[in-house]
């Protein structure tokens, strides 16, 4: 594995581990680029870059099956990601690792699979008003073609989620719940440890939407007991069109295939077609091997950091970011749950997110505007929409107080 430097410090040097990121060493209308939209997209360090483009130069060959030693080379680096991620989630069968092509594709794989098989007319979905719309609209499709039914779970003002009517909707309709970890448009950290034993103790399965999760602190899988859960690559360091679904062995071996194709058969016949083993049956198809590959990258990244020095500084960060929104007079934070990651949504005083948005890059600074594909969270605040400031580990106070300066100025401009 590349090291970050030739030295131990730069474990807490952050500087220097911001420095691994180029793009971020570069100018915006010319202003000094600050990015904060790292819930949507995370930048990628210079190691996982090359590593890619080592793929590109050295390696390049479809996986699987061939004997030649180029795309041997090829299938056991792809496949040393599989073994990454299942160290990282500590998952306990490396099967249990599908590769998708993001957490997007990992849910409507569990809704379509599972549930086409398993949902009947009545049984009840449990899904949150804090989903992302990925975690939505699978479901919905699922259950207007079964005839199961959506329940959803309320929040309060400070972005937390009702506990007590979630314990109230679960019964024996209940045959899933799909709650998401990290809230992407207010950066609430749900208690999904509770709502994975509270569903098992009603004997229903649990999909879980890590993708806000993953990439900011230490996920242990068998710890939190989830059946189902997603993330993806490119808010991780790692590159677009690229994520994991993992699923518990015994409960994914009694799913059918979601699609059909090369590497997920056993034999064809036109008379009969049989299944690959896990994890190859849910993975039809080429895959994206030079993004499977540059996750494997950005694991070791982030592990040679650690997980708890990015949790940590980002936790900082947002202590520092949040103090400095709230002295800003006529700016209001959409979302100020006690259990937070770092995302700052919020509203500045007669002026729409769009519009505070496009001011703030003309200074440099990236932020997300707009429903965050969450229309329901908007839904419930009366209001089209926020700007959204997501932090990383290679974030800086001195960002922070370019978007104070940012906001300021925003201000001014529409006094």
């Amino acid at each position: 594995m590349t090291k970050l430097a030739n030295d131990t410090s730069t474990k807490t040097d952050w500087n220097k581990i911001r420095s691994q990121f180029p793009v971020l060493d570069q100018k915006i209308n010319g202003q000094d680029l600050v990015y904060l939209d790292n819930a949507a997209s995370s930048q990628m360090p210079v190691i996982v870059s090359d590593r890619i483009d080592h793929y590109h130069k050295k390696e390049h060959s479809n996986v699987h099956r061939g004997i030649h030693s180029l795309s041997q080379k090829a299938t056991d680096a792809y496949e040393s990601t599989r073994t990454k991620v299942q160290e990282f989630i500590n998952a306990r069968h490396k099967e249990e690792i599908i590769f998708t092509t993001g957490t997007t594709d990992s849910i409507n794989l569990v809704a379509q699979s599972y549930g086409r098989k398993n949902f009947n007319t009545g049984d009840e979905i449990i899904l949150s008003e804090m989903e992302h719309h990925a975690n939505i609209v699978p479901w919905q499709l699922i259950a207007e073609e079964t005839g199961a039914v959506l329940r959803i779970v309320p929040m309060n003002d400070a972005g937390e989620l009702d506990m007590d009517t979630y314990e109230s909707l679960l019964s024996e309709k209940t045959k899933m719940v799909a709650i998401v970890h990290v809230s992407n448009a207010l950066g609430t950290v749900n208690p999904v440890k509770e709502i994975i034993n509270l569903a098992h103790q009603n004997e229903s399965l649990v999909l879980i939407d890590g993708a806000q999760a993953v990439p900011h602190s230490k996920v242990d899988i068998q710890d939190l007991d989830a059946d189902f859960y997603t993330f993806s690559a490119h808010k991780m360091c790692g590159p677009t069109g690229f994520g994991v679904l993992y699923g518990k062995k015994e409960i994914l071996q009694d799913m059918p295939p979601y699609r059909g194709g090369g590497d997920m058969i056993d034999k064809v016949t036109f008379e009969e077609t049989t299944w690959n083993d896990l994890p190859y049956k849910f993975e039809a198809g080429t895959p994206p091997i030079a993004a499977g590959i540059g996750l494997g990258s950005a694991i070791d990244y982030l592990n040679e950091i650690g997980m708890d020095e990015i949790a940590s500084r980002e936790a900082q960060l947002l202590d520092y970011a949040t103090k400095r929104i709230n002295d800003l007079e006529g700016v209001r934070i959409i979302g100020t749950a006690k259990d937070k990651a770092s995302v700052i949504s919020f509203l500045i005083d007669n002026i729409h997110s769009t519009d505070a948005g496009t001011i703030l890059d003309q200074k440099g600074i990236a932020v997300r505007t707009g429903h965050h594909c969450a229309q329901p969270i908007m839904q419930h605040y009366d209001i089209p929409g926020t700007a959204r400031a997501s932090i990383s580990f290679y974030n800086t106070e001195e960002d922070i107080d370019k978007l104070i300066d940012g906001i300021k100025y925003v201000k001014d401009f529409f006094s």
